[in-house]
């Protein structure tokens, strides 16, 4: 492994994020998550919502495929393949992704484990834009970092980030 690659944590797994913490997380609007959970694309994978007024807790690997649906949409990949690709880094383990290069030429998506992947790639004429996940897991984590978020064990709610802010501070005393 070179000084440049460094290793990606593995994050936690009792530690869920509420939607708004989500959204604010991958960069979304609450609409598109609803309309992602209830459509199948990406589902929390801590608790669903289970009837209205409930609240879903999605954990850190969704918010990172909430990022990366963002990102393929906002290149102009369509739906339908972004939902292929979803499925496919669903049967992937959580230390394969920091490895992944998704590379797109706008219609197909291409998964590229190597630089001799995305040589080859590009020699035969493919590919026009590559989202590194290693890359999005660090700014997944990095925003993670700020938000609340809340033990699944008891729901107590935890933020590694220190605030000043006193009216947050008492609702974190509050449990609010």
């Amino acid at each position: 492994m070179s000084d440049s690659e460094q290793p990606v944590a593995t994050p936690s797994t009792d530690i869920g994020y509420r939607g708004a913490t989500a959204c604010v997380a991958a960069g979304i609007t609450y609409r598109q998550l609803d309309y992602w959970a209830r459509t199948g694309l990406v589902e929390p994978s801590i608790k669903p919502a289970s009837g209205s007024g409930s609240q879903r807790l999605y954990g850190f690997r969704d918010i990172l495929v909430l990022k990366i649906v963002k990102r393929l949409l906002d290149t102009g990949v369509s739906l339908q393949n972004i939902r292929a690709a979803v499925e496919h880094l669903r049967t992937r383990g959580v230390s394969d992704l920091e490895r992944i290069t998704l590379m797109s030429d706008g219609a197909s998506i291409y998964e590229c484990a190597s630089a001799d992947d995305i040589i080859d790639l590009l020699q035969g004429g493919q590919g026009v834009f590559g989202i590194a996940i290693g890359r999005v897991w660090s700014e997944v984590e990095g925003s993670l970092a700020t938000l609340q978020g809340e033990r699944v064990s008891d729901g107590a709610f935890t933020s590694s980030a220190q605030s000043n802010d006193e009216l947050a501070e008492r609702r974190k005393r509050k449990g609010a």
